[in-house]
């Protein structure tokens, strides 16, 4: 098997649209009202589901946790240190939920973590070096 992507269940389509979309600049070309929104960031595919969609979908009930919570998170990288905290002061100002404000981590990376508008962690770190020398 191989990774294909990654899909995120949604309570608020329209407000996790708007979200991706205008604070993290995900492209995102379906319409607020759709059930699930295809989209491919840097070659993955990156999913939203409407709960309510994907429970009648599977004939089951799920569980969901309200608020900030720490299921997963979702790791976006940057080339620069600069860019980190560039990063983390425009997802806020736009109305992104700061969680931890940009730091120089012991082990060399600067990271920052804010959240969406139902409580999905997002980290924005950087090695201090272009994406394809990051793990070199």
């Amino acid at each position: 098997m191989r990774l294909d992507g990654f899909g995120l269940l949604v309570d608020d389509m329209g407000k996790m649209i708007r979200f991706y979309r205008d604070v993290l600049g995900f492209e995102i070309k379906e319409s607020e009202d759709t059930s699930n929104v295809y989209l491919v960031k840097d070659s993955t595919l990156f999913l939203l589901y409407g709960r309510k969609d994907f429970e009648k979908m599977t004939s089951q009930r799920y569980e969901y946790i309200k608020g900030l919570n720490g299921h997963f998170e979702l790791a976006l990288y940057v080339d620069t240190f600069e860019e980190v905290d560039l990063s983390f002061k425009s997802a806020v100002e736009k109305g992104a939920q700061p969680v931890l404000e940009p730091e120089t981590e012991p082990w060399g990376q600067r990271t920052c973590y804010i959240a969406d508008p139902e409580g999905n962690l997002i980290e924005i770190g950087s090695w201090n070096k272009p994406y394809e020398e990051k793990d070199a």
